[in-house]
């Protein structure tokens, strides 16, 4: 949608570390990223850092950016105020007007949004969803799909919604699915497994080893036979992954009829985690007289695969006829979705999030504006 618009978006994606700063302009980045530690600890030195980042994208630019629009942990307001239980941002923790503050400083729209709902709205706007319906129109599908679910794994398990191609930010713009029950321990929450953490902690009680000095790496190098361990205690860590994960997705799956995308530091084990989390997703489940019926109404379709793709295209076509004329409509029956790897990678979905979803609400109010001046004119 905004791939062709020449106005300009300073960007960041604040981390607990590091603050990285960037401008885009058609959902491409036109500066170099600036890098800044957080130092996350102490707000003013934090803010002032925010401050410094923005100052330096705006002087390298050759127009004022029409607005700012940044990923932060946890879930802001509407009105871009920080606050809540923030781990990694802990001088924020009794609320802080940080758009507002922004938008007196630099005199421009600030826009702030959770990372996994900027994730989302990047895939649907510019990423995958767009994709999608450009390959099921060119091989001749009619359905136009609307609906996508972004999920981000990594240290944690985030999750971004886009419904009817909007952004769904909830009543509290805090809709999270790292809270659901874990699959295989449901005293838990899901991220304990599906989460870097839980594959460290999966490998080192299934194999029983000391894994202080290993990473998520290494224990992919183990389960590939590259590095000394336990090779199906590492296979099995992933797959545990994979099943908890699929268990989330069907969950919100089957509350939003959307396609699901991911993406995270673990893509190079995805090779083990993927089979799982989709034969969970496939899987049946019970009902009280001994039935077992599929676990989504509809068909879930592996949409990296291309044969795959192909099936979810083509669906189960027929055409019916108009009883009392010689028309005919074209009724496909097959309900189904997706799951498909991000195009993007995490990092600039979200950044593409953050200047579409900027852009998109200049727009609208824009809009609202030209409305209301309309009818007060009539």
């Amino acid at each position: 949608m905004y791939r062709f618009d020449t106005r300009t978006v300073a960007t960041l994606d604040a981390g607990g570390t590091n603050l990285v700063f960037g401008a885009m302009r058609s959902c491409k980045f036109i500066t170099e990223p600036i890098t800044l530690p957080s130092k996350a600890h102490n707000l003013e030195e934090c803010l002032g850092q925010i401050v410094s980042g923005f100052e330096q994208i705006f002087a390298r630019l050759d127009e004022k950016p029409v607005a700012i629009s940044f990923a932060f942990p946890g879930a802001p307001d509407q009105q871009g105020v920080i606050g809540g239980d923030l781990i990694n941002f802990p001088s924020f923790r009794d609320g802080f007007a940080l758009g507002p503050y922004l938008e007196e400083k630099f005199q421009v729209p600030v826009f702030i949004n959770n990372d996994g709902d900027l994730f989302a709205y990047g895939e649907a706007k510019a990423g995958v969803l767009q994709d999608i319906n450009r390959r099921v129109a060119a091989l001749g599908g009619k359905r136009v799909y609307h609906n996508l679910v972004g999920f981000t794994f990594g240290t944690g398990l985030g999750l971004g919604e886009v419904i009817n191609d909007q952004l769904n930010r909830g009543n509290n713009a805090c809709i999270e699915v790292c809270f659901l029950r874990n699959r295989l321990n449901p005293e838990l929450l899901c991220e304990e497994n599906a989460s870097i953490r839980g594959v460290m902690r999966e490998y080192r009680e299934l194999s029983g080893l000391d894994t202080e000095d290993m990473t998520p790496y290494d224990v992919f190098l183990v389960a590939e036979g590259r590095k000394e361990g336990d090779t199906e205690a590492a296979k099995e860590a992933f797959a545990r992954f994979g099943k908890v994960a699929g268990d989330v997705i069907a969950q919100v799956i089957t509350l939003t009829d959307a396609i699901a995308v991911y993406a995270g530091g673990l893509a190079e084990a995805m090779k083990y985690i993927k089979p799982a989390m989709l034969q969970e997703i496939r899987s049946k489940i019970g009902m009280a007289d001994g039935r077992q019926v599929d676990r989504l109404l509809m068909k879930v379709f592996d949409l990296d695969d291309e044969g795959e793709f192909a099936q979810f295209v083509v669906g189960d076509s027929r055409q019916l006829k108009v009883p009392g004329s010689t028309r005919t409509v074209t009724y496909d029956p097959m309900r189904r979705t997706g799951l498909i790897k991000s195009k993007l990678g995490a990092s600039k979905a979200i950044f593409v999030g953050a200047y579409s979803y900027a852009l998109a609400r200049i727009d609208a109010e824009a809009n609202a504006f030209a409305t209301k001046r309309d009818f007060v004119t009539d």
